[in-house]
């Protein structure tokens, strides 16, 4: 499996592999930086920000992938993958969650009136976080909201119906919460609608912000543990993924990257 053949960001130094992806060097800020800047010459992206189990699912799939080959901008959500590239040798400066770039993008988008679009979770949740970012940020125009049912990326037709919504808008930040790999295909589907705007697929992040889900405590974050919290909350859902298929992955992806470092 390759890494993302977009080539770093200009300034962000040579990409860093891990777990077999190329993940850019970049703080959060730098991203937002970035995308401004990107927005401003009018040229349009796609993050991708991928945690252990993305790694996974990636590591037996080309055709995933080529999903994150074509992304601008792939960005550490996970502190495993901070780990292995601090134990390599090559360190990434911090995570960069989609959690929290759904907040700074918007403040960003806020200060340089660029609109933006909230695609994905369950019926008014989209529209609760709308609420909450746009309390926050006053300036921050929201040109639409939708919650597609489920499977509607697998008929014409409901592709079709979530297309003309977002053209009829032109937004130029979206952040697309339908889990990976459903997002990215969804936005490799979109992208060339809507070539001056940035997609984010950012998973859980629109039920964050609307305060639908809870995210763990920051500890929990910092330390690597907040698959654990989410675990504890959705254990029926998550206990498969997270402790037969994500920490025998996680584990073998630090000692390959302790392997890599001798």
């Amino acid at each position: 499996m390759t890494g993302c053949s977009a080539g770093p960001v200009t300034g962000s130094g040579e990409r860093v592999v891990v777990a077999g992806v190329a993940i850019d060097p970049l703080t959060e800020n730098q991203v937002v930086q970035h995308v401004v800047r990107a927005l401003a010459a009018g040229r349009g992206g796609h993050i991708v920000t991928p945690n252990v189990d993305i790694c996974r699912q990636v590591a037996g799939s080309a055709r995933l992938a080529r999903l994150l080959a074509e992304a601008e901008l792939v960005l550490a959500d996970g502190m495993p993958l901070v780990w292995a590239a601090r134990i390599q040798r090559r360190p990434l400066p911090e995570r960069v969650t989609g959690a929290d770039l759904i907040w700074s993008l918007s403040k960003a988008a806020a200060r340089h009136g660029h609109p933006i679009y909230l695609l994905g979770g369950p019926p008014g949740i989209a529209e609760q976080a709308a609420g909450q970012l746009t309390a926050l940020h006053p300036r921050l125009k929201v040109a639409g909201v939708d919650a597609p049912p489920y499977g509607f990326e697998r008929s014409e037709e409901g592709l079709a119906r979530v297309r003309e919504a977002l053209v009829a808008v032109k937004p130029e930040l979206v952040f697309v919460g339908l889990g990976f790999p459903k997002q990215e295909q969804v936005i490799a589907n979109l992208r060339g609608d809507l070539p001056g705007a940035w997609f984010l697929g950012c998973g859980s992040a629109i039920a964050f912000a609307a305060g639908a889900t809870a995210r763990a405590p920051e500890w929990m974050q910092e330390t690597g543990l907040e698959w654990l919290f989410r675990l504890g909350g959705e254990p029926g859902r998550l206990a498969r993924r997270y402790l037969l298929d994500d920490l025998p992955f996680a584990a073998r992806m630090l000692v390959r990257a302790a392997l890599a470092r001798r």
